[in-house]
């Protein structure tokens, strides 16, 4: 039974996350994620299918290696998604910031 995922499934794992932040800046090899974790192969694979089936991660075949690369336009889903929280708590540490300048100012 093939289950579909969806990428913010996919990102609810920590290990998961951990792989994406890994792959960010350079294509990586399933051993060469693998050799960062403290889990069997078998559980990063598994982490690796889940990724790929949500297209966060896209795969890429050199000879006998596959290497695993970031996906930017999915990982633009849930920036998109993150955007307007961003947006409000920058509003509301900004709001803060200008209320501590004042109580600062009348010391």
């Amino acid at each position: 039974m093939n289950l579909r995922r969806d990428v913010f499934q996919a990102i609810a794992d920590p290990t998961r996350r951990a792989i994406l932040l890994l792959v960010a800046s350079q294509s990586l090899t399933a051993g060469a994620i693998a050799a960062n974790f403290d889990t069997a192969r078998p559980t990063v694979s598994k982490h690796l299918q889940i990724l790929t089936e949500c297209e966060l991660l896209d795969q890429k075949q050199t000879g006998r290696e596959i290497y695993y690369h970031i996906n930017a336009k999915n990982m633009k889903q849930v920036a998109d998604f993150i955007e307007p929280f961003r947006k409000m708590w920058d509003d509301r540490f900004n709001k803060l910031e200008d209320i501590m300048k004042k109580h600062q100012s009348k010391k």
